[in-house]
């Protein structure tokens, strides 16, 4: 069923934002979400949805397998029939996309 109210659309974000959560960047072992590496979830037509993010690094090695996990991790979403995922470098990510969690597990002030 597609959402069809604003808070379905954002209720269904946050479901997708949970299940990313799942989705842990290899070399510093700290989820996708809390490092601020997802910048927009756009949900389109016929459950589709377009994640948008980036990595820390421009030709990171590990990009396919943060692409496979979030993959992955979106298929506990049954409103979601599909997902792309599209790699985005503006704006840069830095450090301060993160969230307090991953400071703190990074030793980040």
């Amino acid at each position: 069923m597609e959402p069809t109210s604003e808070n379905q659309i954002e209720e269904l974000k946050g479901c997708i934002m949970t299940a990313l959560e799942q989705v842990i960047d290899p070399e510093l072992n700290i989820d996708i979400v809390n490092l601020g590496l997802v910048y927009a979830i756009e949900l389109m037509d016929e459950n589709h949805c377009v994640i948008k993010l980036t990595l820390t690094t421009m030709g990171c090695p590990l990009a396919d397998t943060i692409t496979n996990d979030i993959m992955t991790a979106m298929q506990s979403i049954p409103e979601i029939t599909s997902t792309e995922v599209k790699l985005v470098w503006y704006p840069a990510w830095d450090t301060s996309r993160m969230s307090r969690y991953a400071r703190i597990a990074l030793g980040i002030r």
